[in-house]
């Protein structure tokens, strides 16, 4: 029996909204899962496979190493800073402006942009979040009594951000414009034009451009943005703020490692917020990538190349009325054809009665109103992951999707 708190919960948390996986695995716990009929998880944002062997190898052994158990500074390892600068050249090109004293590690890319979001912003203060959002974003704001201002993405768009509505929604009271490509949740890769219009918006205005790229790796078409190479009009450092995670690319979510790369003039006020959260990321995850970088890029660019033939699967064999707004990263964003049912509705049938989890656009925004005829389009987007699933699994998910249209028993588009 669960007792009753003596004391009142800070308003910031009581104003946030829980986190939204638990509520769709919730779902999928009606659901009867056989051997021919398994339940199948497009949900979470997980790789789908281990690490390589040398990489558990290597964190074996430093995880074994008396040395790694003590403290180390807070912007991390610098054999560890030292490698990153040369992958991040691989990314950006060689001529990228990037040095070790640009680098922070710490625990995850959420704990980064925690970080960042603390050095910047007091309660009151405005942070422009393109929408659907990242839900962890959103909740940081909302926890510190930040004001998430709405940058509505369209689906006739792509789901790309506009930088005119951007610009139309800053305020004497803005701090940040807080982009995330390839996008969660709606896969959307921006344009490097577009992640440079919002770049010189934000240096016009003077408040950061943070960028979060926990999805670079699995861009296949060339470098996500030029911003690391100054210009003329272009320095980099006076504004941009880069976010990374090394979860997907190299499959260590576990080991909670991520980066933030800025001006090293933020570093005293982000070492100062770090000494409150983590002192110092985790060190053993640290030693065993510094010197492995370099060799896991095959693995990195087969991974990248296995999720894009698995993007490529996903939209061959996805029924006909379900249409893919967007596509890239780990993740693709649909509508589903049951014409005035919300995602949420969808989203729960599908995990109850088809043994399908996805997640619906409510967990990635304000709930979607609803017009004269019911609920509108707005509310009927679904985020599929193709990351953590195979590809026979992908076959079956839209085969599932296909049943749904025949029992579920709505009318369709």
């Amino acid at each position: 029996m669960a007792s009753q708190l003596a004391f009142r919960l800070s308003r910031g948390v009581e104003n946030t909204s829980r986190p939204p996986i638990p509520q769709a695995y919730k779902w999928a716990e009606a659901y009867v899962s056989t051997a021919d009929r398994p339940l199948l998880d497009m949900s979470q944002g997980v790789p789908g496979i281990p690490p390589p062997k040398e990489l558990l190898d290597a964190l074996a052994v430093e995880s074994a190493s008396p040395s790694n158990c003590g403290y180390i500074p807070h912007a991390g390892e610098l054999v560890l800073r030292q490698a990153v600068v040369e992958e991040m050249k691989q990314s950006y090109g060689k001529d990228a402006d990037i040095t070790p004293d640009d680098l922070v590690i710490t625990a995850g890319c959420n704990l980064a942009f925690v970080t960042v979001i603390m050095a910047l912003a007091d309660a009151d203060d405005e942070v422009i979040l393109p929408s659907p959002w990242y839900f962890n974003n959103e909740m940081t704001l909302t926890m510190m009594n930040i004001q998430p201002v709405l940058l509505k993405t369209l689906a006739e768009d792509g789901f790309l951000p506009s930088p005119e509505r951007c610009a139309a929604l800053i305020t004497p009271k803005t701090k940040a414009i807080v982009l995330v490509s390839p996008n969660n949740p709606t896969g959307a890769v921006y344009p490097p034009s577009l992640i440079r219009a919002f770049a010189d918006i934000a240096q016009s205005h003077n408040i950061a451009f943070i960028l979060d790229e926990t999805y670079r790796d699995f861009i296949t078409t060339g470098a996500p943005h030029a911003l690391f190479t100054p210009t003329p009009t272009w320095a980099w450092r006076n504004t941009f703020i880069h976010l990374y995670s090394f979860s997907k690319a190299y499959c260590i979510p576990g080991h909670r490692l991520g980066l933030l790369c800025a001006s090293p003039a933020l570093l005293p006020a982000l070492t100062t917020v770090l000494d409150s959260l983590q002192i110092c990321a985790p060190r053993p995850p640290q030693c065993a990538l510094a010197s492995l970088l370099p060799a896991l890029r095959p693995f990195v660019h087969a991974t990248a190349a296995a999720v894009a033939r698995r993007h490529a699967l996903f939209r061959a064999a996805l029924p006909p009325r379900w249409l893919i707004g967007a596509q890239g990263g780990y993740y693709a964003f649909v509508r589903h054809p049951f014409a005035r049912v919300s995602a949420d509705t969808v989203c729960r049938r599908l995990a109850q009665e088809r043994g399908v989890v996805c997640l619906p656009v409510g967990f990635f925004g304000p709930k979607a109103g609803e017009g004269e005829d019911g609920v509108g389009d707005e509310a009927r987007w679904i985020r599929f992951s193709v990351a953590n699933v195979d590809d026979a699994q992908v076959a079956l998910v839209c085969g599932r999707l296909a049943e749904s249209e025949r029992v579920f028993g709505y009318a369709l588009d």
